[in-house]
């Protein structure tokens, strides 16, 4: 580590890919919605680096084609470069990453379970209608 404890201190910075535009299909709730390798890849390409001021996918720490995703097994695996070999924050971006996809299939596990309830699904229609009005 340098005296301010940053390993790599100039690193390179890559372009940002543009955002995909979420499809009317994605949104509607009704429709079973499959995980995919971008959907993945836009949870994490924002996550700050935890030395520098710029996001993992600036770094290119992720990268879309090293994410790969079986939705039939429920399986999501992805594989990230640190900015130099032996990155002492590699553990703390592996945590970073293995939290952020987490969450995100544990929130559409929930809802697509709520939504399998008659019940609680007529009651959320009801409350987006009044919020729509």
């Amino acid at each position: 580590m340098t005296s301010k404890g940053i390993e790599n201190v100039n690193p390179q910075r890559f372009v940002k890919q543009t955002k995909r535009e979420v499809t009317i299909e994605e949104k509607d709730e009704s429709v079973k919605d499959p995980i995919d390798e971008r959907e993945i890849f836009d949870l994490l390409r924002d996550i700050s680096d935890p030395e520098h001021p710029m996001s993992l996918e600036e770094l290119n720490v992720v990268q879309i084609t090293n994410i790969e995703v079986d939705d039939h097994e429920n399986s999501v695996k992805v594989f990230y470069t640190p900015t130099i070999p032996h990155c002492s924050m590699a553990t703390l971006i592996g945590l970073s990453i293995k939290e952020a996809v987490n969450k995100q299939l544990a929130d559409k596990e929930r809802v697509s379970a709520a939504l399998e309830n008659s019940n609680l699904l007529e009651v959320v229609n009801q409350c987006i209608v009044k919020s729509l009005e």
